[in-house]
């Protein structure tokens, strides 16, 4: 059975280079596409799509908005140009299964979706390195790497959107401190270990292999970790390690 996959994203070229990496995977279907996060709500709610990739900056509704709305039915995957923590932050908080950077390259994005079902997240490493150094004081700010981008893989600029947009500000600025993950109640040590091997990437099997524990064992801790913080997935255990520092 294929992973059926829902595209969002204004950039035409973009939503081409998508289907064409994604069409090439012989476990991956490109169901639909839409150029506006409400054409992509109404897509969602008709052809229920495992998962959905979304731009952030889309006319009409932007990926932030539409992974709100549907981020806790749907397994939304955020793939931008922007490179900001502030970005980062509110998807992962919406409720997103993972935060893509378009040059990142085409066997990110076949993972990301393959993750997002698998019900893990993948966070393109140039972040997740970034945020790890935040914690451990080594410093902060945008990253701004080179590489082959997704759209640059076919022939396509990755950078028309940002381009077209120009505005580099956060959609809705930093996360209010009342919309911060916070425990409702105490996390145990253990789950405290599990939550920091999360935000580090580790799967569930390598968890279990690491503290010598049985894979059922890490998902009951994962269940009571989410339910404790009010996290509606793995990703928002990480952001609140990442936020943490636990």
């Amino acid at each position: 059975m294929s992973i059926r996959v829902l595209l969002a994203d204004d950039d035409e070229a973009i939503r081409s280079a998508y289907r064409i990496i994604l069409d090439a995977q012989p476990d991956i279907e490109v169901v639909d596409e839409a150029a506006d996060g409400e054409v992509a709500v109404a897509l969602a709610e008709r052809l229920r799509p495992d998962v959905i990739l979304a731009d952030i900056r889309m006319p009409r509704l932007d990926g932030l908005e539409l992974t709100r709305r549907l981020g806790g039915e749907f397994r939304v995957v955020v793939v931008t140009t922007f490179d900001l923590d502030e970005y980062v932050h509110e998807a992962l908080r919406a409720g997103a299964a993972g935060f893509l950077l378009k040059r990142s390259g085409p066997a990110l994005l076949a993972e990301a979706v393959r993750s997002a079902v698998a019900g893990d997240a993948l966070i393109s490493p140039q972040i997740t390195v970034r945020l790890l150094r935040r914690l451990s004081g080594g410093g902060s700010g945008s990253g701004n790497g080179s590489g082959v981008g997704i759209g640059a893989a076919v022939g396509s600029s990755s950078t028309g959107s940002a381009a077209r947009h120009g505005d580099r500000r956060p959609l809705g600025g930093r996360i209010a401190e009342s919309e911060r993950i916070g425990p409702v109640e105490e996390l145990t040590a253990r789950e405290k270990e599990i939550a920091r091997l999360v935000a580090d990437g580790a799967t569930n099997g390598e968890i279990a292999e690491q503290l010598f524990i049985s894979a059922g064992t890490v998902k009951n801790h994962l269940a009571s970790v989410q339910r404790k913080l009010g996290a509606r997935n793995r990703v928002g255990i990480a952001a609140w390690a990442w936020e943490s520092g636990a």
